[in-house]
C-alpha cells in the first residue's frame, strides 16, 4: 500500500477531516448528480485553499485609509498573474468551487474568490483515446489575456496556472496539461485534483517537478485495464452531465 511518504516530494495529499468525510460521501453510487456536483464544489473549495496557501505569498502594498480616516498597509500576493484552467469536461465541477457561488444554490449571493483579484478561467479539452490511453488535445482556449486588472495589456501566459482535474488515473492527461502550459509560458503550476492513483500521480509528479505542485485529496492504489481507479470515484464527466460514457 503506498504512503504519503513514498509518493513524489511535489505531491500533497490533504489530511483535513471534513474533506475526507465527503469524498467518502463522493464515491457512493447512491449520490444524485445534485449530490455529486455540491461535493465536488465543496471539495474543491477546502482544497483549493489547501493548495494556494502553499503556492502563493503575502506581501506589503500601497497605503490606504479605513473608513474612519486611519492610514493602513494594504497586503497584496504575489504571484500576480494566476488563471484557472479546468480540463474539460469534468474540470468544469470544480472551477464554481475556486471562484463563485454553490452550483446547487442559484440564488445564493456569490461569495470572493480565493484570490483578491479577478482570475481568468482558460478551457482546455484532453480526452484519452479508448485503445492506447493515450491524452488527445481538441480544445486549447490558452489565448492572451489582461491577468492584472492593474495592468490591462494582453499577457501571454500566467505566472502561475492552475490545473482543474478531479481525477489523476494514469497521469497522461496531466502531463499533456503541464507540458501544453509550459510551452504557453506558465513559470509554475499548480494541479489540483480530488482522486489520483498512486502510479498516476508519480508520472505527472515526475514530468516538470522543479515547477509543478500537485494537490489531492485522496489516493487509490489500483486502475483498471480500461483506465479508471479503483474503487474511485466512477466516471466524474459522467456523473456530473448525467450522461453514459462511450
Amino acid at each position: 500500500m503506498t504512503t504519503v511518504a513514498d509518493l513524489p516530494a511535489n505531491v500533497r495529499v490533504s489530511s483535513h477531516p471534513c474533506l475526507q468525510a465527503k469524498l467518502s460521501q463522493l464515491r457512493s453510487a447512491k449520490a444524485s448528480a445534485r449530490d455529486v456536483k455540491a461535493l465536488i464544489h465543496e471539495i474543491s473549495t477546502i482544497l483549493g485553499c489547501e493548495a494556494l496557501a502553499s503556492a502563493i505569498v503575502s506581501a506589503p502594498g500601497p497605503k490606504e485609509k479605513t473608513p474612519l480616516g486611519f492610514e493602513y498597509t494594504t497586503t497584496d500576493i504575489h504571484p500576480k498573474t494566476m488563471s484557472l484552467v479546468p480540463i474539460l469536461r469534468s474540470g468544469l465541477g470544480m472551477v464554481d468551487g475556486m471562484l463563485f457561488s454553490p452550483p446547487h444554490r442559484p440564488h445564493a449571493l456569490p461569495h470572493p474568490s480565493h484570490s483578491p483579484r479577478a482570475v481568468p478561467v482558460h478551457h482546455l479539452g484532453l480526452y484519452r483515446e479508448p485503445t492506447t490511453l493515450e491524452p488527445v488535445e481538441y480544445y486549447n482556449n490558452l489565448s492572451s489575456h489582461a491577468a492584472d486588472p492593474e495592468d490591462p495589456s494582453p499577457n501571454s501566459a500566467s505566472s502561475l496556472a492552475i490545473i482543474l482535474d478531479p481525477i489523476i488515473a494514469t497521469g497522461g492527461t496531466s502531463v499533456a496539461a503541464i507540458q501544453t502550459l509550459r510551452e504557453w509560458g506558465a513559470q509554475r503550476i499548480l494541479v489540483i485534483s480530488i482522486l489520483g492513483a498512486a502510479s498516476g500521480l508519480k508520472h505527472a509528479a515526475e514530468e516538470w517537478p522543479e515547477g509543478t505542485e500537485i494537490w489531492v485529496a485522496g489516493v487509490d492504489e489500483e486502475i483498471t485495464s480500461g483506465g479508471m481507479i479503483k474503487p474511485g470515484l466512477g466516471d466524474v464527466g459522467d456523473r456530473l452531465f448525467l450522461t453514459v460514457g462511450k
